[in-house]
């Protein structure tokens, strides 16, 4: 018998795929928008290794992929990746990689990444704790991760909450209400634990 976990996962992966040869159309400027707003507060050097987890469409991949060294993307769907990799193959772009793969279960080993973005993915997370905890343990220490989440499902308190019982140090970033997401920009200091245990419900 599945999990609940993974039985929601397989909605989401149905989810996406019918969406995908249509995902662009539909949500290009709400992401661009959301982008161009993360890259006024975020500092991208060309020695960056940067993980795009629950990449889609690659979206990020076209406002990066020239001043870092590497992007991974990742995503569950199968259907978002082929649209992502038939724009990569268009632009002629090298410094891509894509893995289908469960950003719960993210295969790298620790402190590898230098930035990771997971822009509009926490809602889309069977355990929260668990794709936060994956996150943090793939970024090196004192780098930067960027994370998002609908304002139609969190709040922003809730979503502090949840970003500092991951051990994340995090700015929220005020937006217009043009943006659709909470927007925040969180840091991994050197000895952060993977999760506070101790952290009150």
């Amino acid at each position: 018998m599945p999990s609940t976990a993974w039985c929601k996962k397989r909605v989401i992966i149905r989810h996406y795929g019918k969406l995908a040869s249509t995902y662009d159309t539909l949500y290009r400027d709400e992401q661009g928008l959301k982008i161009e707003h993360i890259l006024r507060h975020v500092s991208i050097h060309d020695s960056d290794l940067a993980l795009d987890a629950g990449c889609g469409t690659g979206f990020l991949f076209k406002y990066i992929h020239n001043h870092v060294c590497l992007i991974v993307g990742v995503d569950l769907s199968k259907g978002l990746l082929k649209v992502a990799l038939s724009h990569i193959k268009q632009s002629g772009i090298k410094t891509i990689s894509l893995i289908r793969a469960d950003v719960d279960f993210l295969p790298f080993k620790e402190q590898v990444f230098d930035k990771v973005f997971a822009l509009t993915l926490l809602q889309d997370s069977s355990k929260l704790d668990e794709t936060l905890r994956e996150i943090l343990r793939t970024a090196k220490d004192e780098s930067t991760i960027v994370v998002t989440g609908l304002k139609k499902v969190y709040s922003e308190a809730s979503f502090k909450q949840s970003l500092t019982k991951a051990s994340l140090e995090s700015k929220i970033l005020l937006t217009s209400e043009q943006v659709k997401d909470i927007i925040a920009v969180c840091w991994k200091h050197k000895n952060t634990s993977m999760m506070q245990e101790d952290y009150p419900d």
